[in-house]
């Protein structure tokens, strides 16, 4: 997230807004106090974490609510592995605060910038096909209503919503408070391996099933997958880490420095790209490594992007992934950023990309300077057409009747938002469109 001036950015600058009101509450009970005077003064109210999400989801023309100074540690429950987080607590800081009690998320995403309300809010997930996206974890929310009540829903108090909740889309109130169902502390046995291409797509179901945590990148205009499987392990195991150097430039060096110059050029020169990804598919080699579960989870993005990933039932990755090959190599585009494909465990939350069935991840990028709206537009038709789900916090088209069609619960969360926000205190131009007025 950024600020310039007056103005609001997100992180992939796909999204800004000039606020009326800023406010930065450093309590729950400093959001009460912040919605209660917004809504006095007929003003929408919007939180936003750390901007990770290349929608407008978070776009907030009437009060924006700044909760960077409301992280930590509320409780933490080590026989139990429940823990409570204030809603603005980054991913990249819950390692650190559940270590003391021996504790670990059960799974993370690739990246661990977000805010822990942002990320389950959205639908954010990792990869694994016996384990949920992270809002698959949350036993518990406490938020702010319209009417400035703070409303606590848990297997206690109407765990019936619970479900919806975990994975508002920040429509139902503003999350003040996350509890979530962790686990022991583990680490990870991880083997970074370039495969063929075709050998992979023919062996997937075997590879997702295999392994804990699975997934690979393709850089278009090559025939090679890069292959990250991994093992979770007991937190006793010896850890065998990445050597600092190695890692800095692979992660460092080559990932986010020499990549942002290609990306830069490759605009004015787009003929450069074939040869530079079968580069980066060259210098890409067999690494081994353990080491504990957050950092082989995630990895360090400084190149900005812009992202549109869609939800596909896991029988249908590989067809799709095969149209959006034959797709790039027909209209002969050169296409910098790879194809990231993970999986998902199928979920109960009603808006989830996962619900209801086992689920594959196609992810599909543009370096942040390039118009991706005609790549993004084909591909989005594939994903369509194999019964693709979008990830609500990346881009795409659709709205609230074409997502009703793919979601059972849709007009149960509908009317979850008609009881507790009649008035569209939450609402902004992006949920209009998502999920209607």
């Amino acid at each position: 997230m950024t600020r310039i001036g007056g103005t609001w950015q997100n992180w992939a600058r796909s999204a800004e807004v000039r606020p009326i009101r800023v406010e930065r509450p450093r309590s729950p009970e400093g959001v009460q106090r912040a919605v209660v005077a917004g809504t006095a003064h007929g003003l929408t109210i919007k939180a936003v974490g750390a901007g990770h999400s290349f929608t407008g989801i978070a776009i907030a023309p009437g009060v924006l609510l700044e909760l960077d100074d409301m992280q930590g540690l509320v409780s933490a429950d080590a026989a139990t592995g429940r823990v409570t987080l204030l809603a603005g607590t980054r991913l990249h800081r819950i390692p650190g605060l559940l270590a003391p009690h021996g504790l670990a998320m059960e799974n993370l995403g690739d990246i661990d910038r977000q805010s822990i309300a942002g990320a389950i809010s959205t639908g954010t997930h990792g990869t694994g096909s016996r384990f949920g996206g992270l809002a698959a974890q949350v036993v518990g929310v406490t938020l702010v209503t319209a009417d400035g009540a703070l409303l606590r829903i848990d297997e206690e108090h109407e765990p019936e919503l619970l479900p919806a909740v975990s994975l508002g889309l920040g429509a139902l109130g503003i999350i003040v408070e996350v509890t979530l169902q962790c686990v022991p502390a583990f680490v990870l046995q991880a083997v970074d391996q370039p495969a063929p291409l075709d050998d992979v797509l023919a062996t997937l179901s075997e590879r997702v099933s295999s392994a804990d945590h699975f997934e690979f990148y393709w850089f278009p205009h090559t025939d090679v997958a890069l292959t990250k499987s991994q093992t979770r392990m007991p937190e006793s195991t010896r850890r065998q880490p990445l050597p600092v150097l190695g890692r800095w430039v692979d992660e460092t060096l080559l990932s986010n420095g020499v990549y942002r110059v290609v990306c830069g050029t490759g605009r004015i020169a787009p003929a450069i790209t074939p040869p530079f990804n079968r580069l980066a598919v060259t210098l890409t080699g067999d690494r081994r490594y353990t080491d504990a579960s957050h950092r082989v989870l995630t990895q360090s993005r400084t190149v900005r992007f812009r992202e549109m990933e869609y939800a596909l039932p896991a029988a249908n990755v590989v067809p799709a992934f095969r149209a959006v090959r034959a797709l790039i190599e027909q209209r002969g585009w050169r296409i910098e950023f790879p194809l990231e494909v993970r999986f998902a465990a199928e979920d109960d939350r009603w808006l989830s990309t996962a619900y209801g069935r086992a689920t594959g991840y196609i992810a599909v990028h543009r370096y942040w300077r390039a118009d991706p709206t005609v790549y993004f537009e084909a591909v989005e038709q594939i994903m369509i057409d194999h019964g693709g789900r979008p990830h609500w916090g990346k881009l795409h088209t659709l709205d609230a009747d074409a997502l009703r069609e793919r979601y059972p619960r849709f007009d149960d969360f509908v009317a979850l938002r008609d009881r507790l926000d009649p008035d569209r205190r939450f609402a902004n131009r992006h949920l209009e469109r998502v999920l209607g007025e």
